[in-house]
């Protein structure tokens, strides 16, 4: 079997932030896939939670200063590098004071979710895809982790749907029970056409986004699904099925799963 590349984009890596299944997992899989021979980039956001002098964090200067354009607003993308040492990994990091300096993840201290969400994970997914870009480094899979990950596949199927660094990427989702409450902005789908996607691209959207209609627009988006937790919403399980896409189920740990996922990559 030829080396693959494979990237992770994910909402939370351990030990940047609390242990979590996403967080758990995104720190063990990679470096397992790795170990397999396979060759890893990973990224999540730069919350403003994680402690960048103990975490030894610092701007690549060379892949920051471009501007991307949200909503008709200008937002300036920071990209952060930190290793994992025991692991011989690099996590890279997006970072913006607009979206990402707040001091918690996705909602307040009184658990309230932000209301510009949906502008984060547009910034998240865009900013991931732009410095894969300046990179150079063309991934066969993407495996997307967590919510804050879902619109991935849809910006590589339209905006960078010709990029030679996507054209022949095949997107993972990797479902978890991470679901959030407050549902998405009501003017969210006009931000995704600002960013030139079409109607017939958002057809699977409703008027209200919440998270089991992100989720099921994220399986339809994707080219395989990976069940990375035991209960997991039931209607987005029963959406996957209808697909009849490529589908892994809950296969256990990391240790547990990692020769099913590798072999899924390898497969899709």
């Amino acid at each position: 079997m030829s080396t693959k590349k494979i990237l992770y984009i994910t909402q939370e890596i351990t030990p940047y932030l609390p242990e979590s299944p996403i967080a758990t997992n995104c720190r063990y899989l990679p470096q397992a896939i790795q170990e397999k021979g396979q060759e890893i980039r990973t990224f999540m956001p730069r919350f403003g939670n994680i402690n960048e002098r103990r975490n030894q964090l610092h701007e690549v200067i060379r892949l920051s200063g471009m501007n991307l354009i949200i909503d008709d607003t200008d937002h300036p993308l920071i990209i952060k590098v930190a290793s994992i040492q025991a692991a011989r990994m690099q996590i890279y990091f997006i970072d913006n004071d607009d979206y990402f300096k707040r001091k918690d993840t996705i909602a307040d201290e009184q658990g309230v979710e932000f209301t510009d969400n949906d502008e984060r994970s547009i910034f998240y997914v865009r900013g991931v895809l732009e410095t894969i870009k300046k990179l150079r480094w063309i991934p066969d899979v993407i495996d997307c982790h967590g919510w804050m990950t879902a619109l991935t596949g849809l910006y590589i199927k339209t905006m960078y749907a010709d990029d030679p660094c996507f054209k022949n990427s095949k997107i993972v989702y990797s479902l978890y029970k991470d679901d959030f409450k407050q549902p998405f902005d009501s003017n969210f789908i006009n931000k995704l056409k600002f960013d030139g996607i079409k109607d017939k691209s958002l057809a699977g959207l409703k008027d209200i986004v919440d998270y089991e209609t992100l989720s099921k627009f994220a399986v339809e988006c994707a080219d395989g699904i990976i069940q990375s937790e035991a209960d997991v919403n039931a209607n987005v399980l029963e959406h996957i099925t209808k697909t009849g896409k490529n589908f892994l189920p809950y296969q256990g740990s990391v240790e547990e799963s990692v020769e099913a996922i590798n072999n899924f990559y390898e497969n899709l």
